[in-house]
């Protein structure tokens, strides 16, 4: 007997009424699930980061203005990019996400679209993604290039690793590298600094979003941090997330920022407070509720390099 999910062609873990189940036409639909064009939370996860560099970019250099162009073309790259790296995961994870109820309904496991079609789909979404890439400079290029190795092993992690949420945070950050040399054309230590806590940042929302799975991955083998943790996930969260706050503001106080940023920052570390304060760690929705708030915290983080300007 088919599932309601199945039978619609909706997926379980997206939520009712998405733009996407209302609005796309029937035949894109099962792509755009595949892409997550359903849920943009994660999305926005993936193009903050490079909305940190390229602020932390202008607070080092105020001479050269903050580039509207490369935030747009990020945001571009950022849709391709994360869409290829969910199709990507669901192809290897067809099996993985056959057993588990929140993922079944995906549209591999479900048979919305075969594994040859959902190949096509990655390629054409990577050829975008590279043609958003070559609009920077050679440095910028080489880099977002590189990335494509941590988006290659990160689904294989969670069958070798208690640690896959780091993996996610090397490659989900790797903007905020991105994000400055598209500005300066080379490294320092405030984008280092800003890339080492945003991955901190990571395994701690992507902690509490693995919560929803605990039980499912326990009986499958799937690991995970938010299984390694145990009872303690609250308080190594709470750490994980004071490290990210202690790096992001290193990172701004080496590029120049003042006083108006430490005080902007109040609001990233008052979202972040309540996560903490808030997560029920058995109750699924909850979590997704404080996993999605760390979209705010990208906003909120972003606008407060653009406040240090003021100092």
């Amino acid at each position: 007997m088919q599932t309601p999910e199945k039978a619609a062609g909706t997926v379980a873990d997206a939520q009712r009424g998405n733009w996407v189940d209302r609005y796309a036409p029937e035949w894109l639909k099962p792509y755009a699930r595949l892409a997550r064009w359903d849920r943009p939370i994660p999305l926005l996860l993936l193009f903050w980061p490079c909305g940190f560099g390229l602020a932390l970019a202008t607070v080092a250099n105020p001479t050269l203005g903050f580039d509207v162009r490369a935030l747009i073309l990020f945001l571009i790259g950022s849709v391709a990019m994360r869409g290829a790296g969910c199709t990507f995961n669901d192809i290897v994870d067809t099996d993985i996400d056959m057993k588990v109820a929140r993922t079944r309904s995906r549209p591999i496991p479900s048979g919305q679209v075969t594994k040859r079609q959902a190949a096509l789909f990655l390629i054409a979404q990577s050829l975008v993604g590279l043609l958003i890439l070559l609009q920077f400079n050679g440095l910028t290029v080489v880099l977002g290039v590189a990335s494509l190795v941590l988006v290659a092993i990160y689904p294989f992690m969670k069958r070798v690793t208690w640690w896959p949420q780091l993996f996610l945070g090397l490659a989900f950050n790797w903007g905020a590298l991105i994000g400055w040399t598209s500005q300066t054309g080379s490294l320092a230590l405030p984008p280092l600094l800003l890339y080492a806590g945003s991955i901190l940042w990571t395994i701690g929302y992507d902690t509490i979003y693995a919560l929803q799975d605990v039980e499912d991955d326990a009986l499958i083998g799937v690991r995970s941090t938010a299984r390694l943790f145990g009872r303690r996930a609250r308080l190594i969260v709470a750490l994980f997330y004071a490290a990210t706050v202690v790096l992001w503001v290193a990172a701004a106080l080496a590029a120049g920022a003042g006083w108006p940023f430490l005080v902007a920052m109040l609001v990233p570390v008052g979202i972040l407070v309540w996560q903490i304060q808030t997560l029920d760690m058995r109750d699924p929705a909850n979590a997704l509720v404080r996993f999605r708030a760390n979209h705010w915290v990208g906003l909120a983080l972003t606008l407060s390099l653009l406040v240090g300007l003021i100092g």
